[in-house]
């Protein structure tokens, strides 16, 4: 493949990104146990989101992502809002994040200013049982479009610099959003949950679903998310066989979650990340952050190791 173009949206490479927003929340002692998991936040405390941001940038992270993975219009409107404050609570989770980089840069003015990327969870977020991890939907690509459309228009019509659409399963899912991402004037990514070294996780290939991205012009960086950190030097090179679009790399810490009793066993030390940090960089990966249960320290450690 050619190589890369550097995106004026981004200073250097490698560029360091945050970490899990919900480990972060969780380890200041909020119970997310819930079907809008960290957006449940958006209503009950939002300076905390902010508060959760800041320890990432404070890290050295240079994007932070928008605390919207897994907030939903319908999700919202169960609790009894209504569809206008819905919309705003999602759309409020972008100004979240720019309030967080305001304060940032206050306290750091000559420092690069961190650009925010809206985040854009899939469809098995918003069902809140796992399918995110299978792509298990069921669902026809009218309703999945409609679902992911007016989400999508929200969040491109805030200030995010970039849309991430994140732990997507499927080729029916991605294709879907690539389209919509076609006809927005913000760039975004596109990162898959993957199942071991080659496949996502309904068992297409990722390079065959990858390379079906290449020619949207808007996607300006594809890569993986939420996946073991063991597959994913390999999962980079099949990447890089199909795309010359930057490769974002933002895996778990490498613990393991059990959905039946919503618990993580194992460990994770932030220097073996950062570590592993090094090796996908120099296996191809630009942008390299943390998913699941990487903190702050863990990019602080990824920080000091790559840059």
């Amino acid at each position: 493949m050619k190589e890369r173009q550097q995106n004026p949206i981004f200073d250097r490479f490698p560029f360091i990104i945050d970490g899990g927003l919900a480990t972060q929340l969780e380890s200041s002692g909020f119970n997310l146990n819930n079907h809008l998991w960290s957006a449940k936040l958006l209503l009950e405390n939002p300076q905390a989101i902010v508060e959760a941001h800041l320890a990432y940038l404070n890290a050295g992270a240079k994007c932070i992502i928008s605390a919207s993975y897994q907030a939903s219009i319908q999700g919202f409107i169960d609790l009894g809002l209504t569809l206008a404050e819905a919309e705003n609570t999602i759309k409020s989770s972008v100004e979240l994040a720019r309030q967080a980089v305001d304060k940032y840069m206050k306290l750091n003015p000559t420092h690069f200013k961190p650009i925010v990327a809206a985040s854009i969870g899939p469809y098995g977020a918003y069902l809140a049982d796992g399918s995110e991890y299978t792509g298990d939907y069921q669902i026809s690509d009218n309703d999945l479009f409609q679902f992911h459309q007016r989400r999508l228009n929200l969040l491109a019509s805030t200030s995010a610099d970039i849309l991430a659409c994140e732990t997507i399963p499927n080729e029916q899912e991605a294709l879907i959003l690539s389209d919509l991402i076609t006809s927005q004037r913000k760039p975004a990514w596109m990162t898959f949950s993957c199942r071991d070294e080659k496949n996502i996780s309904s068992g297409s290939l990722l390079k065959d679903v990858a390379g079906k991205l290449q020619s949207n012009q808007n996607i300006i960086a594809v890569g993986i998310n939420c996946t073991s950190p063991q597959f994913v030097e390999s999962l980079i090179l099949e990447l890089k066989s199909v795309t010359t679009k930057h490769i974002v790399v933002y895996p778990n810490s490498g613990e393991c979650f059990h959905a039946d009793t919503k618990t993580w066993h194992g460990t994770a030390d932030p220097i073996e990340c950062a570590i592993a940090a090094k090796s996908w960089s120099n296996s191809g990966a630009d942008i390299i952050g943390g998913c699941c249960r990487m903190g702050p320290d863990h990019i602080k450690a990824m920080v000091n190791n790559l840059l």
